[in-house]
């Protein structure tokens, strides 16, 4: 993590910059110049919640010491250990929350992702957890107000997934979901397990950024192979009677796409390309990183247990991610959509990483 004085000489900068802003902005000369003023407000406004959360910590410092000070005080002492036990606990808070924000902005932080899970090592076991996960992440959009919107799914005929593809929009969609691509190992008794045994299986999740219209527009079609086909249900079920459903196979690649939901082949073939275009741009993302920030990425793997990201084990109602060493006991919330303490863990600190490189 990066040193404490490192970031606070960061903010003094930032602090220094924001002066200088208002100098600037407070000057004769910059009322001629239209857009040189709508520049300035526009970078102060940026930075200026950050400087107003330095000087707070700074007053907290300050406080703290005034406050350690009175402490052995037979008059004062007791107000004062009430003081500490508040200011304590919010240096804390603002010193995670500045770390955070001298993290350099993701521009992918404000997109709406395509959410993939798929069944790996377990048979129906591994399915009916896909379709756990996918509940779990469901429930989570609900809360945070975003929406859900099934692109392709293929469902067992004990309401298992073997795969699912969901679009999944709204504020900062990507910010929140990043790290949760990669293998997740599940460690229970199965429903179809009449011995009362525990099995481990697995489900992979892939997360990807919605692509711009430009990267769909990259797309050569020439490369792309069109299938078009009924659309299926649990167990090979028919749900409607048109060869509505549209495979993409992109064939420079080998990257496969299919949508079946609607029931209108061109609004099929529509999402299809937004799906491979998505597909095609993190494919050339994580070309372009190197091996760390590939792997931190951590898209979709076969489904083996030694690519797991996370473990969830009911018996012990725990959850385990392995790349933090974060441990949890509380299961059956989390699998509700209960993932802001998880969630947040992970963003501090990988925002930790992420400064402790620069």
């Amino acid at each position: 993590m990066m040193d404490l004085d490192v970031a606070l000489g960061k903010l003094d900068e930032v602090e220094s910059r924001f002066e200088r802003l208002n100098d600037e902005l407070g000057s004769p000369e910059v009322y001629t110049n239209v857009e040189r003023m709508r520049e300035l407000s526009l970078e102060r406004a940026e930075i200026e919640e950050t400087v107003l959360m330095y000087r707070e910590y700074r007053q907290v410092v300050t406080s703290i010491a005034e406050n350690e000070e009175l402490r052995f005080d037979a008059d004062l002492g007791a107000l004062a250990a009430d003081e500490l036990a508040r200011l304590l606990p919010r240096r804390e808070e603002l010193i995670s929350s500045l770390m955070a924000v001298l993290v350099p902005v993701d521009p992918l932080d404000r997109k709406n992702i395509y959410l993939e899970i798929r069944a790996g090592t377990g048979g129906e076991e591994a399915a009916l957890f896909a379709a756990d996960l996918f509940r779990m992440y469901s429930r989570y959009a609900e809360r945070r107000r975003w929406s859900v919107e099934i692109m392709d799914i293929s469902e067992t005929e004990i309401g298992g997934l073997k795969e699912v593809i969901a679009l999944v929009s709204g504020s900062r969609v990507y910010s929140f979901l990043k790290f949760e691509g990669g293998v997740h190992r599940v460690q229970r008794v199965p429903e179809t397990e009449a011995q009362g045994r525990i099995h481990t299986s697995a489900v992979t999740v892939a997360i990807m950024p919605e692509a711009d219209d430009e990267d769909e527009l990259q797309i050569d079609k020439s490369e792309v192979r069109e299938d078009i086909f009924r659309a299926t249900g649990a167990g090979g079920q028919h749900i409607n009677k048109t060869d509505s459903a549209i495979r993409l196979t992109h064939l420079p690649t080998g990257i496969v796409v299919t949508c079946q939901d609607e029931r209108s082949q061109h609004k099929n073939r529509a999402r299809a390309y937004k799906v491979l275009a998505a597909r095609l741009a993190d494919m050339r993302r994580i070309e372009l990183d190197n091996e760390e920030q590939a792997a931190r990425r951590a898209m979709v793997g076969t489904g083996d247990r030694s690519e797991r990201i996370r473990t969830y084990n009911f018996p012990q109602n725990r959850l385990t991610d392995h790349r933090i060493n974060l441990t949890l006991y509380k299961l059956d919330q989390i699998m509700e959509g209960d993932l802001d303490e998880m969630i947040s863990v992970l963003q501090a600190e990988f925002a930790a990483r992420e400064l402790s490189e620069r």
